[in-house]
């Protein structure tokens, strides 16, 4: 399995809020700083950062799109 994205890409992070209360709207646009190794479950994580947020994050391709 190949990363569909590479390490400073901008990304797109898909906003998952709790079920039934308003998200804050952020911006999420991210910069990928390192592709993961794939996990037992065969899906494929990076870790990425917005320029808005002093942390990092740990999240899935399927949560990631391109920009246009």
């Amino acid at each position: 399995m190949q990363h569909a994205y590479h390490i400073d890409d901008d990304v797109f992070r898909q906003v998952d809020g709790p079920q039934g209360r308003d998200v804050v709207e952020q911006s999420n646009v991210y910069t990928v700083l390192a592709l993961l190794p794939v996990e037992a479950d065969g899906r494929l994580r990076y870790r990425v950062k917005s320029k808005e947020e002093n942390f990092e994050r740990i999240v899935t391709e399927e949560a990631l799109s391109r920009l246009s």
